[in-house]
């Protein structure tokens, strides 16, 4: 049985497909996944340890070990690690969730596999020290918050004066780590690790906005596009040190998330997370590779046979694009989806926000309105493609609030 923690209606679908039984846990009386055919709901508050084990401790198969727990966020997969541990079910150990999460220890330790040129980096405790503290660091420099999840908090700051700027955005007493900006391409890695053995399942190159601002890690990426065409020599440097990482953090089985930076001196550690990747790069990696990334981490917890690959289109590129859209009301936006989807060669088009709804602000970290998955024969087919589903997407007709409707 498949305890989900507030899953999306994705999470439940590939539950469904390795074979599992589920069960969704969620504070609220509805969430989405119950569309998604999701066999039993427990309502209750996961957040709160205490409760979520005296739920489902009273559960049969979890007295009997036949379950197991999954949050495919930040602080699902944490609150999942400690009910799994708490009630002898099998799952990542919260070790091992902590160590990816905790960003200054996991650079620390990644630092001593190339210490003949270790990234440069310092925690800052106090906001108003960051002028300081970036300047001891060199610029350019990002500031992230030490255990931050999906880009929130990232800043890159190129001097001084956006350095005082930037400490303006974090409470005054604060824990952040200052690092140097990677220069180089970005690549995302997903992983699934069976008892110590962390088999890489594919990577995607990080497509930056456009636009005259210098890209910088973990800000806000456009999309992802694969396949990247690597050297072996730097492909294999990638494996290494994904796989050197997760054996830092003793991550021995469970999906992972990685982003590395392939710099002149090497591939150097990004972050990690003990979790896959969101949707949209499942997503992607399954239109791309036919792998189902979700019902993999699901099936090898509970024990289940690998799900077979999904058949994919016979094309060499496949990308995802993320859409925003200004403020307004999204009043026309079904007619935009439609057209969208309506685009060769678009696969999905996935809008994160209800029709209707008031955006009242650019979303921020890796949030984002909308996204499109594609295919095409070539790179440049492909950013066609892409650009077409997008723009229509964003020609939604809107209605524009007054001022003070706006947050």
């Amino acid at each position: 049985m498949a305890v989900l923690l507030s899953p999306r209606p994705a999470v439940v679908a590939a539950a469904r497909r390795a074979g599992a039984h589920t069960v969704v846990v969620a504070p609220g009386p509805s969430v989405p996944s119950d569309r998604e055919g999701a066999e039993r709901r427990v309502r209750t508050d996961w957040r709160d340890h205490r409760h979520l084990v005296g739920a489902l401790g009273r559960m049969e198969a979890v007295r009997h070990g036949r379950a197991a727990v999954f949050g495919f966020d930040a602080a699902g997969a944490l609150a999942a690690a400690r009910a799994n541990e708490e009630l002898g079910l099998p799952g990542t150990p919260t070790a091992a969730v902590t160590a990816l999460m905790d960003k200054a220890a996991l650079r620390a330790r990644s630092n001593a596999l190339h210490p003949a040129r270790p990234v440069s980096f310092a925690r800052c405790g106090r906001a108003d020290a960051l002028p300081f503290v970036t300047t001891l660091i060199g610029y350019p420099c990002v500031i992230k918050p030490r255990a931050g999840a999906d880009g929130e908090g990232v800043r890159l700051v190129r001097d001084e004066p956006e350095a005082r700027a930037a400490a303006h955005g974090y409470p005054e007493v604060t824990d952040l780590l200052v690092e140097e900006y990677l220069e180089g391409p970005e690549l995302t890695v997903e992983a699934h690790s069976r008892a110590g053995h962390h088999r890489i399942l594919g990577w995607a190159r990080r497509l930056d906005p456009p636009g005259p601002a210098a890209p910088a890690p973990g800000l806000t990426a456009s999309g992802h596009a694969l396949p990247v065409a690597l050297p072996p020599r730097s492909a294999e440097g990638v494996r290494t040190l994904v796989r050197a990482v997760l054996d830092l953090a003793r991550h021995r089985d469970g999906p992972s998330h990685t982003g590395v930076v392939l710099t002149p001196s090497g591939p150097r550690l990004l972050g990690a997370h003990a979790r896959p990747g969101p949707e949209e790069f499942a997503g992607l990696l399954r239109l791309a590779h036919g792998i189902d990334v979700l019902g993999l981490a699901l099936a090898t917890g509970l024990g289940l046979p690998e799900p077979a690959r999904v058949p994919r289109p016979r094309t060499a590129h496949t990308g995802l694009r993320y859409v925003d859209f200004p403020p307004g009301r999204l009043d026309g936006v079904r007619d935009a989806l439609a057209a969208a989807r309506a685009v060769p060669g678009v696969a999905r088009v996935q809008l994160e926000i209800p029709p209707g709804a008031l955006v009242r602000r650019a979303p921020t970290g890796a949030r984002h309105h909308a996204y499109v998955l594609a295919t095409a024969p070539t790179a440049g087919s492909l950013a066609r493609t892409l650009d077409r589903a997008a723009t229509l997407l964003r020609a939604a007709d809107r209605r524009v609030p007054q001022p003070d409707g706006f947050a």
